[in-house]
C-alpha cells in the first residue's frame, strides 16, 4: 500500500491552486466555481470537505474534474449553474475557467451589436445594473474647485520680500 505525498501546490482545470487550503476554499479558487458549488459537488463525489486540497488522491482530483468538464452536474439544482438557458443549446450548464470568460464576452458583444440598454451601457463603459451614477463610479482625474487669488494665503508674498 502506498501513502500519497501531501501536494501543496494542485493541478485543476490548468491552473495551480494552494494545496493547504481545505477542499471547498481550493475549488472555489478556480474562477466559475463558487463556495456553495464547490461543497456540492463534493457532497455528491462523497469527498470529505474537511480534507486539505493537497490530501485528495489523484482519483478524486479527476473525478471532481470530469463531474465538471460534463458542463452538466446531474445532482445540483438548477439555479446553482452559472449557464442557465443557454441560447444555443436551451439547457442548463455549469462553465468554468476559459470557457466561462468567452461565453461571456460573447453575451457582452451581442448585447453591443443589438443595442440593448446593457449593451449601450457597456459600450459606454457606465454602470450595467441599476446602480446610481450621480457620486460613485467615477473615473478619470479629479476636478477639484479652483481658489481664486483673493482665497489664496499670502504667506508666500511676505517670506520673498523679507529675503530682498
Amino acid at each position: 500500500m502506498s501513502e500519497q505525498q501531501f501536494r501543496y501546490i494542485v493541478r485543476l482545470f490548468g491552473q495551480d491552486v494552494d494545496g493547504t487550503m481545505k477542499a471547498p476554499y481550493g475549488l472555489a479558487m478556480v474562477k466559475g466555481i463558487g463556495y456553495n458549488t464547490a461543497r456540492a459537488i463534493l457532497m455528491k463525489l462523497n469527498i470529505d470537505k474537511d480534507k486539505r486540497l493537497g490530501e485528495l488522491t489523484d482519483h478524486e482530483l479527476k473525478k471532481v474534474e470530469e463531474m465538471l468538464a460534463s458542463k452538466r452536474i446531474e445532482a445540483l439544482p438548477t439555479w446553482m449553474f452559472n449557464r442557465r438557458k443557454d441560447l444555443e443549446t436551451g439547457r442548463d450548464l455549469h462553465y468554468v475557467t476559459s470557457e466561462l470568460v468567452f461565453l461571456v464576452r460573447n453575451d457582452i458583444e451581442r448585447e453591443k451589436k443589438t443595442k440593448s440598454w446593457r449593451g449601450v451601457r457597456h459600450s459606454l463603459g457606465l454602470k450595467v445594473r441599476g446602480q446610481r451614477t450621480r457620486t460613485t463610479g467615477r473615473t478619470g482625474t479629479t476636478i477639484g474647485v479652483k481658489r481664486s487669488k483673493a482665497a489664496q494665503p499670502q504667506g508666500g508674498g511676505q517670506q520673498s520680500q523679507q529675503k530682498k
